[in-house]
């Protein structure tokens, strides 16, 4: 169950804390594809799993941005944004990808709330991520992302 915010004052409350985990979610070879021709970045060890088999990882890997954008995703299974006019993505302070996200392993989402920033009409909120393949000794990906939410 994701922490839920229904006013600016509670995220304040919220600094400090980790928000909790979202369920693992398998990385498919065609969520792979689709996301390389989205992005027009086709290297083999994406997207040629028996080329990528004799490569670095031993099969296919994901895109280190696809790990990413599934942050957004994976971050509504561990917080839940109501009653704002609007909530946009505002950047992101640090991005790392540490380990690689073999195709057919299992990812989730951590997240803890950084700080948070009164701004006109709304506050600024950094979470600091954590996704992480399912047995691997280390993330995937760690980020400090930035929203922005307005009442």
């Amino acid at each position: 169950m994701p922490t839920t915010v229904n006013d600016l004052a509670t995220f304040h409350e919220l600094v400090g804390q980790h928000l909790g985990w979202s369920d693992y979610h398998e990385i498919t070879q065609e969520t792979v594809n689709l996301f390389a021709d989205a992005t027009g970045d086709h290297q083999w060890i994406h997207v040629d799993p028996e080329r990528a088999k004799t490569g670095p990882f031993g099969g296919p890997i994901a895109h280190g941005y696809l790990t990413l954008a599934l942050a957004p995703v994976f971050l509504g299974e561990v917080l839940s944004v109501e009653g704002m006019s609007m909530g946009v993505n505002y950047g992101c302070n640090k991005v790392r990808f540490p380990s690689p996200v073999p195709v057919g392993s299992k990812l989730r989402l951590g997240a803890s709330v950084a700080s948070v920033t009164d701004i006109d009409g709304g506050v600024q909120v950094e979470l600091d991520l954590a996704l992480e393949v399912d047995g691997a000794p280390k993330p995937s990906c760690v980020a400090q992302v930035v929203y922005r939410y307005y009442s």
